[in-house]
């Protein structure tokens, strides 16, 4: 793992820490309810709540269990959501990646963009061999994305999460390594 955390760039983002001051940030985002709703916890409703969040993005670097960037818009220097590869298993070579990004910027092709540059980072730098993806079966935009990006379907992870009173199914992604390489290499 690196001494400092890694500084990605894109054409349009810098991908780079979590900090406290993009709470306000992650307020907006995560407390927008309706648009969480596949998120996999309840919103944020405080500033408090939004406080912890960031802090408990950047303890994944500090404790050596994954990264999980700030996406900035390069234009404007704006937090428009954050990604990461976390649950590190670094015998296995394996973890988990999340995502979310603001409701005013679905549909742009900045996620697409950032998790290219992530999983490049996962497969290159991190030297994982499995990338895993889940998502509610409803949210039809994620598992477009890992479609996408080359993540296979694995089978439904029966009642796995527990968000809004009640248990949700959640299904399973896999991206291999050789299937990254693949992909980029066709691209």
């Amino acid at each position: 793992m690196p001494n400092a955390f890694p500084i990605l760039r894109t054409p349009r983002l810098t991908l780079r820490q979590v900090v406290l001051a993009d709470a306000p940030a992650l307020f907006s985002i995560h407390s927008d309810a309706e648009w969480m709703r596949w998120y996999g916890v309840d919103p944020v409703s405080s500033m408090g709540e939004a406080e912890h969040l960031a802090d408990l993005f950047s303890s994944w670097f500090a404790a050596g269990t994954g990264y999980r960037w700030a996406l900035e818009r390069r234009e404007d220097r704006q937090l428009i959501g954050t990604c990461g590869l976390f649950r590190w298993n670094k015998s296995w070579r394996n973890c988990v990646i999340g995502y979310e990004i603001g409701r005013a910027q679905k549909r742009q092709g900045y996620m697409l963009e950032a998790i290219t540059a992530i999983l490049d980072y996962g497969f290159d730098v991190m030297s994982l061999h499995r990338v895993q993806a889940e998502t509610h079966p409803d949210n039809l935009a994620s598992i477009s994305l890992a479609s996408r990006l080359g993540f296979r379907f694995e089978g439904v992870h029966r009642e796995q999460a527990f968000w809004g009173g009640r248990f949700h199914d959640l299904n399973c992604y896999s991206l291999l390594e050789r299937d990254w390489r693949r992909l980029r290499q066709d691209a």
